[in-house]
């Protein structure tokens, strides 16, 4: 996902794509890192790949970098000492600070919904 923001800060300063307009930036001095176990994400706006996923869901998280991107990129929200973008969309580009793969029944619903908003484009 960190690729998709305008930069980030992991291992030097990087330009990313900028395909979401935002900074990718470690997570703050006094947490444990990596950030690593579950975590709930509280959804911030409706989409469709969020469709039939209970809000406050646990996805599996490892990371020790966070994006910061403004509101109006932000689906979900995880806090870990900080509130920060868990997934993250603009248009038909999505990303995700989690593992959906290491998630659980919650993970494969999203990758579904995933699959499901590609093939309606095609």
């Amino acid at each position: 996902m960190q690729m998709l923001f305008s930069d980030s800060e992991e291992n030097g300063f990087f330009k990313g794509l900028n395909l979401i307009p935002g900074s990718v930036k470690k997570l703050p001095e006094g947490l444990k890192v990596p950030h690593m176990g579950w975590n709930s994400i509280e959804f911030l706006d409706d989409d469709p790949l969020l469709m039939g996923i209970k809000n406050e869901s646990y996805f599996y998280f490892v990371h020790s970098y966070a994006p910061f991107c403004g509101p109006d990129y932000a689906l979900g929200e995880t806090e870990y000492g900080i509130k920060f973008p868990s997934i993250v969309a603009k248009e038909f580009i999505y990303g995700t600070q989690f593992h959906p793969e290491k998630s659980g029944e919650s993970g494969l619903k999203l990758l579904k919904n995933y699959i499901n908003i590609v093939e309606s484009t095609i």
